[in-house]
């Protein structure tokens, strides 16, 4: 039967490649030393390229159309070694052929169910961050954040499928005036056919990358995501 795992779960996304979700994964897990984070990184890879950065590598499986595994060492360099780096308690990378992310999951559940020690109590849940847009196919985060570069013309498709779903926006831009009227208008004149009516009601932080965290956003966290119940996945 397949597990269950209670946890709070915020998902970081963005809109295109090389934008930084890993660099706020990274920053987020330094600003909550101590959440004890599970982290994780989602890879989609076909036709010999990979979704991580768009050129050729050997990150697929060889043998199978999925592949999780466990980093076990801080200084290799990869995303899922400055998870650790960073301080995050595990950190996990799962591969899987585009289009078959539904077929990683149970990796994933069982995965993270292993982190957690078999099944937590109601109120405890663990603290997990995953960077990926596709996997709001198939489960409702506690928290997704959307990372978002106006000077960045490319849009994925998964990213404009749930930008609708994103509970804060962080724009890797510093606006000339608020940050929310800005955002606005950088949407339309920067992505044919995603409408700003999806920022309605949705907070807007500026975090140029290489700049700390915006202290709005810290609070912003500290109150929705470690205050909420959990999810069960």
């Amino acid at each position: 039967m397949p597990r269950t795992v209670h946890a709070r779960i915020l998902v970081v996304g963005g809109h295109t490649r090389n934008i930084g979700k890993t660099a706020l994964i990274v920053d987020l897990i330094r600003a909550f030393p101590d959440a004890a984070w599970t982290a994780g990184k989602i890879t989609q890879f076909g036709h010999g390229v990979c979704s991580r950065g768009g050129a050729a590598c050997d990150c697929a499986p060889d043998e199978h159309t999925v592949a999780l595994d466990w980093e076990s060492d801080a200084s290799t360099g990869t995303d899922s070694a400055r998870f650790l780096e960073a301080g995050a308690e595990r950190s996990l990378w799962l591969r899987t052929k585009q289009g078959r992310l539904a077929e990683g999951l149970p990796l994933l559940r069982e995965a993270l169910a292993k982190a957690s020690g078999g099944a937590l109590p109601p109120d405890c849940p663990r603290n997990v961050i995953l960077e990926s847009n596709s996997l709001l196919q198939f489960m409702r985060p506690s928290i997704y954040l959307a990372v978002l570069d106006p000077q960045e013309s490319d849009f994925k498709d998964s990213a404009r499928l749930f930008l609708d779903r994103a509970d804060a926006l962080i724009f890797r831009r510093r606006p000339p005036a608020r940050a929310e009227e800005t955002a606005k208008r950088s949407v339309e004149a920067s992505w044919l056919g995603v409408s700003s009516a999806l920022l309605a009601g949705r907070p807007v932080f500026v975090q140029p990358e290489n700049e700390p965290l915006p202290q709005d956003l810290v609070v912003f966290l500290r109150e929705r995501f470690f205050n909420s119940p959990g999810i069960l996945f």
